[in-house]
């Protein structure tokens, strides 16, 4: 059988390759179907026209393939899928509504704690100087107003820590 692979497998990979337009690792895989399944029907194989059986066996694996890949739908690479999807910005919506809607429950003071402390990145000292407060007030305003926007959240249902 080696003799087989030896004498034969050079000229049916370029015969494979060309059936393919050049498609390279497919047509080792036919060369290596072909070989396989001469292996396996060895004792039915003509002795003098090997070759020839050889070629016809791989011709219709090529065939047999063109035919597999035409009635499956087009293969599509995951990078391209990626691509072609957007992210879902439907949930960062709805919660950008939620927070709007219980910002508007608190009380203005709190509110205006809340955005500067949460959205604006200052601190409590920060917040007590620009509002003229001695930052104790400040820092309780800040605990209160979190207190009072995490109630307004349960008020509309939605609850965590």
């Amino acid at each position: 059988m080696r003799g087989l692979y030896d004498e034969h497998a050079s000229a049916l990979l370029t015969f494979v390759s060309r059936l393919l337009g050049g498609d390279r690792q497919q047509a080792e895989d036919i060369v290596q179907e072909t070989l396989l399944r001469a292996w396996r029907h060895a004792e039915r194989l003509p002795t003098d026209g090997v070759r020839a059986w050889l070629f016809t066996t791989a011709r219709r694996l090529v065939i047999d393939n063109y035919r597999a890949r035409r009635a499956r739908p087009v293969e599509t690479a995951v990078d391209v899928v990626a691509a072609a999807t957007a992210p879902d910005t439907l949930d960062a919506a709805l919660d950008a509504v939620l927070v709007a809607d219980a910002l508007e429950a608190v009380t203005p003071a709190h509110r205006s704690v809340l955005i500067d402390c949460y959205y604006r990145g200052r601190t409590a000292a920060e917040i007590a100087k620009e509002y003229g407060l001695p930052p104790g007030t400040a820092r309780s305003r800040i605990f209160y107003a979190v207190r009072a926007l995490r109630l307004a959240f349960q008020e509309r249902g939605v609850t965590g820590p």
